[in-house]
């Protein structure tokens, strides 16, 4: 399966941070971290103490404003629904031209399968080590929002 949308960022962004591959409702959705339940805009919404955006142009309007650049480290991949312990045969995403054509200075990822794909294969190309921040997804029940918020309160904003 290719991956069906194109990063998010412009030439502002500092700060990137990097998913596996779109779950099967932002694939419907054609826009990252869809799933109702993906608490990754309540974190982002309150690190940058921005409402929380309902659409996806506010959604966008949010991060381009704060310098956040959003993509996944998988192009394509074999993957069941949205089960990432389920993703065969990657296919990294070449992360040159985003970081050739921005300011990105850090990349975070959200779970440790991004984490763990990044630094097997985007690391020694990109120079720029990661680091790995829990997931947002409902998938890691073990962190509350507020969890998540301390934990991803690193991020240079």
């Amino acid at each position: 399966m290719q991956h069906p949308f194109e990063p998010l960022y412009d030439t502002n962004a500092k700060v990137l941070i990097l998913g596996t591959f779109p779950s099967v409702k932002s694939r419907e959705q054609s826009f990252y971290y869809a799933h109702p339940q993906n608490r990754f805009w309540k974190v982002i919404s309150a690190l940058t103490q921005v409402p929380l955006p309902t659409t996806i142009e506010a959604k966008k309007a949010m991060l381009l404003k704060h310098n956040i650049a959003i993509w996944d480290v998988i192009q394509s991949c074999y993957i069941i629904g949205s089960s990432d312990s389920s993703i065969q045969n990657v296919i990294p995403s070449d992360l040159t031209s985003l970081l050739r054509n921005s300011r990105i200075t850090h990349i975070y990822a959200n779970g440790a399968t991004a984490h763990k794909l990044y630094q097997k294969y985007c690391e020694l190309t990109t120079g720029i080590e990661i680091i790995k921040l829990p997931s947002t997804s409902p998938a890691n029940a073990i962190f509350s929002l507020e969890k998540l918020i301390l934990a991803w309160s690193i991020i240079k904003i």
